[in-house]
């Protein structure tokens, strides 16, 4: 029984940071709503060129430029579209 707890207070320990990681990544374009535009100007550009901006280029390119990975950089392209520009494919 106390193994069994231990590795569940460990497991918390283990998941929490990476939670911690990605709210500070959405409160950061939620508090900074000229960069939520900024993301938006480039997922229409993108539109443009009928490129979706939940496309591997798109995640790619927004991974590179905030230095995240693909998986929060996929994250924040759904937060960001669903909130500021949810007109863009």
């Amino acid at each position: 029984m106390i193994r069994l707890l231990i590795t569940l207070i460990f497991t918390c320990f283990a998941i929490y940071p990476e939670a911690l990681a990605q709210s500070r990544l959405l409160e950061g374009v939620k508090r900074n709503p000229d960069e939520a535009k900024s993301i938006c100007q480039s997922f229409q550009e993108l539109n443009k060129k009928n490129i979706a901006a939940g496309s591997p280029q798109s995640i790619k390119k927004i991974s590179t430029q905030k230095n995240i990975s693909e998986v929060d950089a996929e994250i924040l392209s759904m937060y960001v579209r669903g909130l500021y520009c949810p007109e863009t494919f």
